[in-house]
């Protein structure tokens, strides 16, 4: 079962920095994540999601494709190829794959203006490395919740500079 842990930033900068180092990791084999969403809050109030993946696009292109390939069955590729591809665009559009929007909505709504949040959904990852590559980021962020063992959310919090939990 995969672990959730967020994260909040006082700017959208860290947070993307931070979702980049642990990407750089996933390429290391160190961690294996199965969402990575960065929540930013503008200044002017609005919560906007930042996911890793654009499934939109994706089932558009994909769309695409089969379309095609559909149509060229019925010697109208072309055609075949539009709607595929407006289809795949609209289940791209509706699918939401790991942690829920709302969920992440409702975390935006609650971070101060201008602040940021990293949301991770991780399948599996080697602790020690992944929490000495995310050095570069001690006192830049708070864990603000996770499903990690109490030891495990204790390293992250002192790995990010705050104090550790009390087990």
């Amino acid at each position: 079962m995969p672990d959730l842990v967020i994260m909040s930033f006082p700017d959208e900068a860290t947070a993307f920095e931070a979702r980049a180092a642990l990407v750089k990791m996933q390429s290391e084999y160190l961690i294996e994540m199965e969402d990575a969403v960065v929540v930013t809050r503008k200044p002017d109030g609005g919560v906007q999601l930042h996911q890793a993946v654009n499934l939109t696009a994706a089932g558009a292109a994909g769309g695409g494709l089969w379309g095609a390939l559909v149509g060229l069955l019925f010697l109208n590729p072309l055609l075949g190829a539009a709607v595929g591809a407006g289809a795949g665009a609209l289940s791209g559009w509706l699918t939401d794959i790991g942690i829920k929007d709302e969920e992440m909505k409702a975390l935006g709504d609650n971070l101060p203006p201008g602040g940021a949040a990293l949301c991770i959904l991780i399948r599996k990852m080697t602790a020690d490395k992944v929490l000495a590559g995310l050095k570069d980021f001690a006192g830049k962020g708070t864990v603000l919740r996770t499903s990690l063992t109490n030891e495990q959310e204790a390293r992250l919090k002192e790995a990010l500079g705050a104090q550790p939990a009390s087990v």
